[in-house]
This record gives C-alpha cells, structure tokens and sequence, in this order.
C-alpha cells in the first residue's frame, strides 16, 4: 500500500511513525474509536446472546424481546441481568452472554429506588460508580465520548468543507470578491458566540427530538468557526497561485476548478492535515464546555460536560464522579494533542517541500 504513494508521502509516513509519542497516541485513539464503534456489545443492559429452548437471539442489535418470550411473567421488554440470575439458578441448557457492563447510559439503576450517586463496586458491576440519578458513570463516559468525538468529526468536515470553498476562492480569485468577503468575515466574527447559543436554544421547541437538537447545535457551532479556516485557505491559494505550476496549468487551457482541484489543493495538504487534530481538539473542549453550561447536548444524551458539572457539584460526596470525567477528557485531549503535534512535524514544509 505505501508503495503506492508517492516518495514524499512516503517520507512524511515514516517521519510520523518515527515520532513515537504520537505515533502510539494515534494507535491508542484508533483502537479508542474501533471499541466505541462496537460500545453496544461491551457495554449494554441488552444481552449480547441469549439461547433459550434451543433458539438463539441476539438483542443487541435485534430489537424489543417481551419478558413472555423467555418464560417470564410480563410482556414488556425482558430484564436480562434478571434472566441471567434465572438461568443461573434453573442450570438448564438455557444461557446468555451478558455485556462486560451490563447498564446502559440512560438506566437508572438503584438498590430501594433512592437515586443517589454509588461509589464504585465490582460486586454491582459498577466499575466507576454512579452518577447523581444513579446512572452507570462508565456507561456514561464511553457513549459521551463517541458523542463527542463524532461530533468533533462531524464539525471538522463541516468547517473544512466551508474554509476550503470560500478559502480558496477568495484567495484565487481576489480583488473585489476578497475584500467583500473579508469585510463580511470580519463583521461575523465580532458576533458574540455564547449569546447565539443561548438565543437559538432557547427558541428551540422543547418537543424538538434529540437528533434536531444537536444537529442545531453543529449548525450553530460550524457558523462560527469556519472563519479561522477560511483566512488559512486563503493564504495558502494566494501563495499557490503565483507558482509557475499554475502559470502552466493556465497556459493549457486547464479550467479553474482544475486548477484549484487538481494543482493547489494538493500543495497545501500539508496545511490541511496538519490543522485536522488541532480542530477536533477544540471542537471537543467547546462541546465540554457548553454541555458543562448547560447549553450543549440535549438531556438525558451521555456527555462529559454533563458529568464534569455533576461532579464538581458533588466534589465532597461523590468525588468518583468529577475523577473519572476529568481523567476521561484530559487523556483523550492529550491523545488527540499528541497526534497533532507528530502530524504537524511530519507535514512540516520546511523539510520536504523545495521551489525551484
């Protein structure tokens, strides 16, 4: 595959690989993200498996299964730690795989129905504790930080795709269309970020559904960050533009949209790839922070913002809760930051790039 590429993607690859700490932080954050994908089958108040009379079902991505289905006395959907005690007792061919954390993030799980936050236990399968609603914190933080980390994804290609149009454009073809756009730039970016959140939340319909809300929330958050993007864009064109590449391409008859595409896009990857962890960096903080506000995801949807704002209310009661949030969030930034930082040496122009 690698030698497939050309030598100075190959030059750049292996200088990444070289610089050990973020190589391995990238390999730690990939296999973050493969086990995030699969969240379901590890942690899951679902059965991952369950064979009963000699069928075998599988409710984790199947679907609602009534208790009557496996023998029980209800026809709403089945407790599966309950039919795992069961089966457990019966020792019968009956049996069933449970998730390594069998909660999910929105269950409320309390010994006498008092929902108070639980130090952490291996006995209740609790491994970090419970939070204020005496919601699973473990539960809670792995589906937090998918959310946010496809949030941060999300927000990335939103605010690539705008700076790299308008970017490109503005620094190709300049004159009246540059300044006009700067103008604009500068007139939005004086616009108050915090007080346009709370604004469009709180006209926000409270019957509004989760996926609406948090797509409102992306809109919102790209609108007002895709400007930093635009100016480097910006910048690089109007370097790219002058080289003699260019003039050549013209010479061909090479169209516009060819020449951006095919001949300075390419040249400022560097620029790019090397802004990429930086952005999902900050787009993570801002979730966190807004969340933290209360002006971020919808409840009951797991964030870490949320949890942070538990715990530091709950700094003396329930100190699991702040520890695990904040451990949480400062390695996975860390992670992220050390990857830039590799990515930004390795992509570094001075050491590859020469002009002739």
């Amino acid at each position: 595959m690698l030698s497939s590429l050309n030598p100075q993607t190959r030059k750049r690859l292996q200088r990444f690989q070289n610089i050990r700490l973020g190589y391995f932080s990238f390999l730690i954050l990939a296999s973050l993200i493969v086990l995030l994908c699969f969240a379901e089958l590890l942690i899951n108040s679902r059965a991952v498996i369950v064979h009963y009379e000699g069928e075998t079902y599988f409710p984790t991505y199947a679907g609602f299964y009534s208790g009557k289905q496996f023998g029980l006395d209800y026809s709403y959907e089945v407790n599966y730690r309950q039919l795992a005690s069961r089966f457990a007792e019966e020792q019968s061919d009956n049996w069933i795989v449970m998730p390594v954390v069998p909660y999910n993030p929105y269950e409320n799980h309390s010994l006498g129905n008092v929902f108070k936050p639980e130090a952490p236990s291996w006995q209740s399968q609790h491994y970090l504790g419970t939070d204020t609603t005496s919601r699973d914190i473990l539960a809670r933080l792995v589906y937090g930080t998918r959310t946010a980390l496809l949030f941060a994804f999300a927000f990335m290609i939103c605010v690539y795709v705008i700076g790299i149009l308008v970017g490109c454009s503005m620094g190709y073809f300049g004159g009246v269309f540059d300044l006009i756009f700067q103008r604009l730039i500068e007139i939005w970016s004086n616009v108050p970020f915090l007080y346009m959140v709370i604004i469009v939340f709180s006209i926000i319909p409270s019957d509004a559904s989760i996926p609406a809300r948090i797509s409102i929330l992306l809109m919102v958050m790209v609108l007002f960050s895709w400007t930093s993007m635009t100016y480097y864009m910006r910048t690089e064109t109007y370097k790219e533009k002058s080289r003699d590449y260019v003039a050549a391409a013209r010479v061909i008859g090479a169209s516009t949209m060819r020449i951006i595409s095919k001949h300075i896009l390419p040249n400022v990857l560097a620029t790019l790839v090397t802004f990429m962890p930086f952005t999902i960096v900050s787009a993570i903080a801002a979730i966190t922070a807004l969340d933290f506000l209360g002006f971020g995801l919808p409840v009951p949807t797991p964030s870490l913002g949320e949890l942070l704002k538990q715990g530091t209310a709950n700094l003396r009661t329930a100190p699991w809760i702040v520890i695990s949030a904040f451990g949480t969030l400062v390695t996975l930034l860390t992670l992220v930051t050390f990857i830039g930082e590799a990515v930004r040496e390795s992509f570094d122009p001075k050491k590859f790039t020469i002009y002739r």
